[in-house]
């Protein structure tokens, strides 16, 4: 395989400057974003003919890295009956199964699936499931979502509101969101013992506005955008007991932690939790193409469906795709085929040993591993550019934010993968410290 000639690369770069925004940035750019030729198992092909380990897994979708001949075949199979038809009224068997498969592996309790295009989107529906839920029940005052503070759940306007309102990135559009109900971050560690004082301050606030409040929201175990903070995952079994307590429902987003990252197939299991709404994405499709998924009890749905406007009045058009059907239940099926939790281990093993020694670089405050995770926080804000020029030096691709410099590699990732991506992190560490200096 050739590269771009460098000709039609300057010319695809100052089309891309022109035309395109890109995540989280202005327009123009400040930096030049790498251009793409190929992927394939965890290797990114740049038009120059250089290659880079994807430490991200294109935002931690694509767990079976790239062009897998199994995902690859599920696509081109389904491609040759149908690539799309409308869900409304019509259905189809990619989307049978795969709900089928979501229902089987999930916590018993959930047995109802809603699919929609994007993660963000995931989280309008389970927000509007908990709204309606309420509604249904004439109880319309409970109609506030309930988290905790260093929380991401998507760019759209409900999950904004439920995103950190003080240090996230959405704090700019605080006075147009609806105003929710936050606590504290959870006290880090994933071996922390639990602080039943924190505890106490979330009985207190539910016992005082739980006639206002239709749900509890948090990612489990992890949180992700927010900080990349691992919390005790007995806080999630006591939100679960002061939920029923206090009459809300409880929705858990593993939209990030789902399938496998954890070492867990899904976070909630660190806990032994069965929620009432659950949210599915990223890697769900294997990284393939974009769909997700809001799961919920019967109770939820029969209290929705029984109410003065018995419908959920949510449909995207792209809702169920046939094509990302498909390929979400291979990659499910791929997963759960192989020993993906020793794999799982594997990786958060090498990342431990290969990120050990960041925590004596002078600009690092802080080293946490946890499954196919591995995170160094620094002292300051990262520098990108000084950060990931540095990392494509050494042969991998990270994306940096904030004061965290992470990965959250494909299982597929070899020893040796994990080693270069380790040193990478390392070396973006030192090049923001020298630049932030």
């Amino acid at each position: 395989m050739t590269s771009v000639p460098s000709s039609a690369a300057g010319a695809l770069a100052e089309l891309d400057a022109g035309l395109l925004w890109h995540p989280y940035s202005s327009m123009p750019a400040q930096h030049q974003p790498l251009l793409v030729e190929s992927a394939e198992g965890v290797r990114l092909r740049l038009a120059d003919g250089r290659e880079l380990i994807d430490g991200m897994s294109s935002w931690w979708a694509a767990i079976h890295g790239y062009r897998h001949p199994v995902l690859d075949a599920a696509v081109q199979v389904q491609l040759a009956s149908m690539s799309h038809v409308m869900f409304g009224g019509l259905t189809h068997a990619p989307a049978i199964r795969l709900a089928e498969r979501l229902v089987q592996i999930t916590p018993e309790e959930l047995r109802h699936v809603f699919f929609t295009d994007s993660g963000s989107v995931a989280v309008e529906v389970a927000a509007k499931m908990a709204l309606q839920y309420w509604i249904s029940a004439g109880r319309p005052g409970k109609h506030k979502l309930m988290t905790w503070r260093g929380g991401y759940h998507g760019d759209t306007l409900h999950p904004m509101s439920v995103c950190d309102p003080e240090g996230g990135m959405h704090a700019l559009w605080k006075s147009m969101l609806p105003v929710q109900v936050f606590q504290d971050a959870p006290p880090a560690g994933f071996d922390a013992p639990l602080d039943e004082a924190y505890l106490a301050r979330w009985e207190a606030a539910l016992a005082a506005d739980s006639n206002e409040i239709a749900a509890i929201i948090v990612e489990p175990v992890i949180q992700g955008a927010g900080g990349m903070t691992f919390h005790n995952p007995s806080y999630l079994t006591r939100l679960r007991e002061l939920a029923d307590r206090h009459e809300v429902l409880l929705i858990v987003d593993e939209i990030a932690t789902g399938f496998g990252r954890t070492g867990r197939l899904f976070a909630l299991e660190h806990a032994a939790v069965s929620p009432d709404i659950l949210c599915l994405g990223k890697a769900m499709t294997g990284g393939y193409l974009s769909m997700a998924a809001t799961l919920c009890t019967p109770s939820v749905a029969e209290r929705i469906s029984s109410g003065d406007v018995p419908v959920l009045a949510h449909g995207p058009t792209f809702m169920a795709n046939p094509l990302a059907a498909a390929v979400s239940l291979a990659s499910i099926d791929l997963l759960l085929s192989q020993p993906w939790q020793s794999e799982v281990g594997r990786i958060e093993t090498a990342l431990t040993a290969g990120l050990a020694q960041a925590a004596e670089l002078p600009g690092v405050t802080d080293v946490r591993v946890l499954g196919a995770i591995g995170v160094l926080q620094l002292r300051d804000p990262v520098s990108i550019e000084a950060a990931t020029r540095a990392a494509v030096e050494c042969g991998v691709w990270l994306r940096p934010f904030r004061d965290l410099i992470y990965t959250m590699p494909p299982y597929i990732s070899s020893d040796d993968d994990l080693v270069r991506i380790c040193r990478a992190m390392r070396a973006a560490a030192e090049a923001s410290d020298a630049a932030t200096r």
